[in-house]
């Protein structure tokens, strides 16, 4: 067996050990909404609770998990394959103090200023009195959580490059799983439960970041923070960043017009965009952010190494196994929106006209879902060569068009917190067409690729799939009403069976009608 093929097949299964606790930490995450709805159903607090949070989250996925991680894991494979240890060490630990430095300020400047935060992330809630005292006492108390998040992923980047991954997937179990023992149990005994969900999630933040020590020691990589500005690399370094931020930054604000939007249409819409935009978050966190995870340290490497053919092959392995997992996801999450989300959500404050509502946009959102996931496999791809501008002009161009086509379907055609899933989607379409032809142009990827078979077996093993729900199950009004007599243990069964029984059927006619093993998606 060849290097590369050698080297394939690690990455293969580092993507599906990272797969693993990634899907591990979505089912806890599943377990932690259905513990807030239960707590609070599609109200005021429970909306004031997810923008809020999403605060602190869209700015760690701005500076760290995004722009930071795309510019440092390049320069740290380059050095760990060039450069003595010593070298490296200084490095990194340059990095940690300008980093941990410049949150510390950053937190503090928020947190004297929450009442703008919240006018410029949520003037829904600001322009209300009684949402506004909450937001601001909430944000106030979530927002450090910012920082604390922003040094696991850094520390995250650390491990990653050096192809340990298992850990950083494993690690939003240490919050989901925080935040459900507060919302099960410490929170209802408290007068203010919405507070108290806020102190476990700054208490998350510390174990999570806690818990990071001991594998950076391991690898004899745990920071020892210093300002030393004259680290060569540093300059390197905020070359790559700066574009990378404002690259990272656009997709992110795209997000913040949602969560803009979304708090000036009706109580409880923000709710249900997050609820639908959680379950979209299952596949695209489980298998796509899995591999672009795996995928950014070996296109990095083979970058270095001026190994194009590798660059290809990793490039088009990782879109093909994107494909053949989204086109699947997309159909049976749509045709199972509603009982999916009846049968995690229905109960407690969570009513029924709320399952309905979260599915409208679940349904929009699924038509996006490959696309979504396309985007993880296909930017890395030009961060590994220390191409932020490319992907900066399309998420520009993204942000443009999504705030566009927001107004129009949620605001001048109706459809409410349903319009922000729709134009969410089309933006996300084009973004990922057009990063897409320009690889294919620079023949980084083969345009041909469309039609590979593998893609043609999972959208005919798909089809397959759909004749058979509709046949055997054919979800409609009576069916859905029978279906919401059911107690919880049984719609969570039956809907597993399903799922359980859908993919087997999936896999095993793309396995024998089309001959689809996992050797062809070693990446």
């Amino acid at each position: 067996m060849s290097a590369n093929k050698q080297v394939s097949k690690k990455n293969f299964f580092s993507s599906v050990k990272v797969s693993f606790w990634t899907f591990s930490s979505r089912i806890f995450g599943l377990l932690r909404d259905i513990s807030t709805t239960n707590l609070f159903g599609a109200s005021l607090y429970h909306d004031i609770f997810v923008v809020v949070l999403r605060i602190p989250n869209l700015f760690r996925r701005f500076f760290a998990e995004g722009a930071f991680n795309q510019a440092f894991v390049p320069i740290l494979s380059d050095l760990e394959h060039s450069k003595d240890k010593t070298q490296v060490k200084d490095f990194i630990d340059s990095l940690a103090g300008i980093l941990i430095s410049t949150l510390f300020i950053f937190t503090i400047i928020c947190l004297l200023f929450a009442p703008f935060v919240i006018f410029i992330f949520a003037p829904g809630f600001y322009f209300d009195p009684q949402k506004q005292v909450l937001a601001v006492n909430v944000l106030r108390i979530m927002f450090p959580y910012l920082a604390l998040i922003s040094l696991v992923a850094f520390a995250a980047g650390i491990q990653n490059t050096h192809s340990r991954f298992s850990l950083p997937a494993a690690t939003p179990i240490i919050f989901n799983l925080t935040l459900i023992i507060f919302a099960l149990i410490v929170a209802p005994k408290m007068d203010a439960p919405l507070i108290s969900l806020s102190w476990g999630v700054f208490l998350a933040g510390i174990l999570q970041l806690i818990i990071q020590f001991a594998p950076l020691k391991a690898i004899d990589r745990l920071p020892v923070p210093k300002i030393n500005l004259k680290n060569s690399e540093i300059s390197r370094f905020f070359n790559l960043i700066v574009p990378a931020i404002l690259a990272g930054g656009v997709t992110q604000i795209n997000l913040l017009i949602d969560t803009i939007f979304a708090s000036l249409l009706e109580t409880g819409s923000p709710t249900w965009l997050y609820i639908s935009d959680r379950l979209i978050q299952f596949p695209l966190g489980i298998f796509a952010i899995a591999i672009g995870t795996v995928l950014l340290p070996s296109l990095s490497k083979a970058s270095v190494k001026k190994d194009e053919h590798h660059f290809k092959s990793l490039l088009d392995n990782s879109f093909r196994l994107v494909i053949f997992i989204a086109v699947p996801s997309l159909i049976g999450l749509i045709y199972f929106a509603e009982p999916i989300i009846a049968s995690l959500f229905f109960r407690g404050e969570f009513t029924e006209h709320d399952v309905i509502k979260s599915s409208y946009s679940l349904v929009f959102f699924c038509y996006g879902l490959p696309f979504f996931m396309l985007m993880k496999v296909l930017t890395p791809a030009f961060f590994s060569r220390k191409d932020t501008k490319t992907p900066f002009y399309v998420a520009l161009l993204s942000l443009i068009l999504n705030a566009i086509l927001n107004y129009i379907f949620a605001f001048e055609l109706g459809y409410g917190h349903a319009g922000l899933a729709i134009g969410s989607s089309l933006a996300v379409l084009v973004s990922a067409s057009i990063l897409f032809f320009v690889l294919a142009k620079q023949n980084l990827i083969s345009s041909k690729i469309i039609l590979h078979r593998t893609n043609l077996a999972a959208l005919f093993s798909s089809i397959l799939m759909l004749l058979g729900f509709d046949y055997f199950i054919g979800v409609d009004a009576e069916w859905m009403s029978k279906f919401y007599e059911f107690s919880d243990l049984i719609r969570i069964s039956l809907i597993g069976v399903i799922v359980i029984l859908s993919s087997l059927f999936y896999f095993l006619v793309s396995k024998w009608i089309f001959r689809v093993s996992n050797k062809d998606f070693y990446i």
